[in-house]
C-alpha cells in the first residue's frame, strides 16, 4: 500500500469519527432538551453548500423522529434539528408556527448548549484520546542537554549563522528544556534571538525577519535536529548503494578515506565529489570494519535512509501516568494545544512573518499531516489534534458554522432581544457563501502546489 493511500485512509477515518462525535454533541443536547432532530448524517446528501442540488444518501435508515445516513458528499456532515436556520436551509418548515419540540421554541440557553454541543465533543474526544495516549504510553522526550552532539542544520538554518554541532542555550534568552520545544518556541513567540554553545563559548544568534516564514513554509521539519551518527535505516533496491553492498543497520564511519562521525558530515562530503567517479564508503558491520566500492551517479543520490531515530542514540525521558494522573494530563494537554492551534490561527492575520497564502491549506494539506507508514500513537495524536482543529474553527463567529449561532445567541441573552429567522437566514447564506469560498481557496492552494512541483 503506497504511503499516500495510508494517508488518505488515515485522513478519512479520523475525520469520519471526529465528524460523528461533533454531530453527536449537538444531538445529544437537542435531545436533552427534547429538540426534534429530524436527520442525523456524517457527509452531505446534497452539494454542500447548495442544500437543493444534487440531493441523495448512500445509506438512510428512520427509526423514531430521526433519519440516519451517510451521504456522498464527504466534507462534512450534519443534524437537521426541527425549527432551525441551519445549512439545510429548509424555509418552509421555518413559515410554519413554532411547536414545542422544535429549537426555536427552547430557551436561549438551552439553544446555546444544543449549539456548543459539537464543540465540547471536539475538546472532550480529544482529552480522552491524549488520556489514553499518555496512560498507555507515557511521554517521551528528549532533554535538551542530552543531544550531547549539538545539532544538525539544514541549508536554512545554516543561512541565519546555526552550525552543525552547535548547543542550543535558549530562545531570546529562555531556558527550553525539551528539544521539541525549541521549533515551537521560535514560531509561536516570534524569537529574535538563539542562544548556543559553539567550541566552548556561548554566542547569540540573531533571527532575521522572514526565517519564521521560511520554516512554517518548509515541509521537511529540518531546520534543526538533534546530530546523530550515520546508521543506514534501509538501503533502495537497485540503487547505487544497493549495488555497493550497504545494509541496513551499517554504520558509516569514512567517505573516501576521510573520517566521518555524523550523518551530516556524509552530506558534506559527498557534495565535494565529482559525479559518475568512485566512491569507498567504510562501514562498521557486525563489529567488523567493511569497505565498500562503488561509483557516485550523476545525480550523486546513493538510494539510502539514515536512521534518524534520536531514541537509539540519546538518553530520553518518559513520564509514566496512572489512570487518574493520564486523565488529568489529558486535561491540561487539551488546553495547551487548543492555545498553541489559536496562535497559529491570530498569526495569519497579525505576524508579517506568516502570509495566508502559505499557511492555509485544504484536503490535500490536511492528509499529508498523517504518516504515510501507520503507527497507531501517531495516528491518535493527529486524531486529537485534528479534533481540536475542528472546536476551534468552529467557534469562529461566522455564520453558518457553531460559533456564528453563539453569537447571535449571546446577543438574545445580553438583550433579551432575539434575532429574527429573516436575519438568521440572510446571514446563514452569507456565511456558508464564504465558507464556499474559503473552501475552494484553500482547496485551489493545495492543487496549485501540487502543480507548482
Amino acid at each position: 500500500m503506497s504511503g499516500g493511500l495510508v494517508q488518505a485512509l488515515q485522513l478519512l477515518a479520523a475525520l469520519s469519527l471526529l465528524i460523528l462525535l461533533h454531530e453527536f454533541g449537538h444531538f445529544f443536547f437537542a435531545r436533552v432538551f427534547k429538540t426534534r432532530v429530524e436527520k442525523f448524517y456524517l457527509f452531505f446528501d446534497f452539494l454542500f453548500p447548495f442544500p437543493g442540488l444534487l440531493n441523495f444518501s448512500l445509506f438512510k435508515k428512520k427509526k423514531g423522529d430521526t433519519e440516519y445516513g451517510l451521504g456522498w458528499f464527504p466534507l462534512g456532515g450534519y443534524v437537521k434539528i426541527a425549527g432551525m436556520v441551519d445549512e439545510s436551509m429548509d424555509k418552509e418548515q421555518m413559515d410554519l408556527p413554532p411547536q414545542p419540540w422544535e429549537y426555536r421554541s427552547k430557551k436561549a440557553y438551552q439553544r446555546l448548549f444544543i449549539m456548543l454541543g459539537g464543540i465540547i465533543m471536539n475538546v472532550l474526544t480529544a482529552m480522552a484520546i491524549y488520556a489514553f495516549i499518555f496512560g498507555k504510553w507515557g511521554e517521551e522526550y528528549l532533554p535538551t542537554q542530552n543531544a550531547t552532539y549539538g545539532i544538525m542544520v539544514d541549508s536554512m538554518a545554516q543561512s541565519i549563522g546555526l552550525r552543525n554541532g552547535d548547543k542550543i542555550v535558549s530562545v531570546d534568552s529562555k531556558p527550553v528544556t525539551r528539544f521539541n520545544k525549541i521549533v515551537p518556541e521560535i514560531i509561536f513567540n516570534e524569537a529574535q534571538t538563539l542562544q548556543v554553545m559553539r567550541d566552548g563559548r556561548q554566542e547569540t544568534i540573531t533571527i532575521p525577519q522572514g526565517t519564521i516564514r521560511k520554516i512554517l513554509k518548509s515541509q521537511r521539519n529540518t531546520f534543526i535536529l538533534p546530530r546523530m551518527p550515520f546508521v543506514v535505516l534501509d538501503v533502495e533496491k537497485k540503487s547505487a548503494a544497493d549495488k555497493m553492498g550497504l545494509q541496513a543497520k551499517d554504520s558509516i564511519i569514512a567517505v573516501n578515506g576521510q573520517p566521518l562521525q555524523f550523518f551530516d558530515e556524509f552530506d558534506n562530503y559527498k557534495k565535494q565529489y565529482t559525479a559518475a567517479a568512485p566512491i569507498a564508503i567504510t562501514v562498521v558491520r557486525n563489529a567488523q570494519v567493511v569497505t565498500l566500492n562503488g561509483t557516485l551517479p550523476e545525480d550523486k543520490r546513493l538510494g539510502m535512509h539514515a536512521d534518524l531515530d534520536y531514541t537509539k542514540y540519546f538518553k530520553t525521558e518518559t513520564i509514566k501516568y496512572g489512570p487518574i494522573a493520564a486523565i488529568g494530563k489529558g486535561f491540561s494537554y487539551t488546553f495547551t494545544q487548543v492555545g498553541n492551534y489559536w496562535r497559529q490561527l491570530k498569526m495569519i492575520f497579525t505576524s508579517k512573518e506568516v502570509k495566508a497564502s502559505e499557511s492555509l491549506g485544504g484536503i490535500v494539506s490536511f492528509g499529508k499531516m498523517f504518516s504515510p507508514v501507520f503507527d497507531w500513537q501517531d495516528f491518535l495524536m493527529l486524531t486529537a489534534f485534528v479534533s481540536i482543529i475542528l472546536a476551534v474553527m468552529n467557534l469562529l463567529p461566522i455564520p453558518g458554522l457553531d460559533g456564528g449561532y453563539v453569537i447571535f445567541l449571546i446577543f438574545e441573552m445580553l438583550s433579551g432581544k432575539k434575532v429574527s429567522d429573516k436575519v438568521m437566514e440572510r446571514a446563514t447564506t452569507v456565511g456558508l457563501v464564504l465558507l464556499l469560498g474559503l473552501m475552494l481557496y484553500a482547496n485551489g492552494l493545495d492543487i496549485f502546489r501540487l502543480f507548482k512541483k
